[in-house]
């Protein structure tokens, strides 16, 4: 039996967090290919849709495996609670879990996230201490090291951007998909960076199976940036997690040519995807440019749904026929 952290007011015991309904539906995700952003002959591209996880993002892979980790070693206990800093997807990923397996989760968001993220957080009943919005997730992290080190016994800190269990779910999970669902033939991985969580993990594991493989991190071009949930790593809180050896190739992405992407992909493809998922698409189509033949597989790690309320996606459809005919030419350049 393991003893989960309860509710401050009750305990539970779990015959094993595995079992958790909620836990087993991670994972698995559709690997989608994307015909109409394929340049030439030759050329293939597909995207992870990781919205399709229980909590609508790839970081509810991270996050089970966080807290899995926690409950075994007894950092999650009862009486307490799990801490974190998040821009929003780990944190509603870590109330979901909370909410699943019976513990408080206390979160440290920016409060300038969209106003559809802030509702998903309060649905699952997590507490939030709202952070300067111009601090950004690197603000946030500062108020949750505070909040640990004055309250050690009240709260088990996550801290997601130095976690190895963040990039482990990655390199046991979502790598191993991706090699099964392309029959191993993938050729490139892009992916933005953000924990670096996704690229490090996945990143690692393909080049371990797959040493040819060509790693292409995916960062905003300037920190001052709307690719949500992405950092511009020279001006950011580094990640502990992450190395920056690990990448063949390090592309720069304007937020102009992800929001373009985005409004392609929801009126050609029929898919709505964030702002950092568009990115990587930006990234694919600029790998793929000078390439005969490829397999290139990138991460939309969430859906657009929980951006509409602040997002491109919105605009009318005479702006987004401007867009289609402009879009190839700024993402290649």
């Amino acid at each position: 039996m393991t003893l989960a952290a309860g509710r401050p007011s009750e305990t539970v015991l779990l015959a094993d967090p595995l079992e958790s309904s909620v836990l087993t539906c991670i994972g698995s995700t559709p690997l989608v290919r994307l015909r109409r952003f394929e340049p030439r002959a030759g050329i293939e591209i597909y995207a992870k849709l990781e919205s399709r996880n229980p909590g609508g993002s790839v970081k509810d892979r991270a996050a089970a495996r966080i807290i899995q980790d926690a409950l075994r070693s007894g950092g999650l206990r009862p009486g307490r609670g799990l801490l974190d800093a998040t821009s929003g997807n780990t944190g509603i990923a870590y109330a979901m879990l909370g909410a699943a397996l019976n513990f408080p989760v206390t979160l440290c968001v920016p409060s300038n996230v969209s106003q559809e993220r802030k509702q998903l957080l309060q649905a699952y009943g997590a507490e939030i201490v709202w952070t300067d919005p111009l601090e950004g997730s690197d603000g946030a992290i500062r108020r949750a090291r505070k909040l640990a080190a004055e309250e050690p016994t009240k709260y088990y800190y996550a801290d997601q951007y130095n976690n190895d269990a963040n990039w482990r779910a990655h390199y046991e999970t979502t790598a191993v998909e991706i090699l099964e669902q392309t029959g191993g033939r993938v050729t490139h991985f892009v992916a933005g960076l953000g924990t670096s969580g996704t690229f490090m993990g996945t990143g690692r594991r393909l080049k371990h199976e797959k040493p040819d493989v060509t790693l292409v991190s995916i960062q905003p071009d300037s920190a001052w940036h709307g690719l949500e949930g992405l950092k511009h790593m020279e001006t950011a809180i580094v990640p502990g997690i992450y190395d920056p050896a690990l990448a063949d190739v390090d592309l720069r992405v304007e937020t102009e040519a992800a929001s373009a992407i985005m409004r392609r992909l929801a009126r050609e493809e029929g898919i709505l995807v964030g702002m950092s998922g568009a990115a990587g698409l930006v990234g694919v189509l600029r790998t793929a440019a000078p390439l005969e033949r490829a397999v290139l597989v990138t991460v939309f790690p969430d859906g657009g749904e929980r951006y509409l309320s602040d997002s491109p996606l919105s605009r009318d459809a005479s702006a987004a026929r401007e867009d289609q005919a402009s879009t190839q030419e700024q993402v290649v350049s």
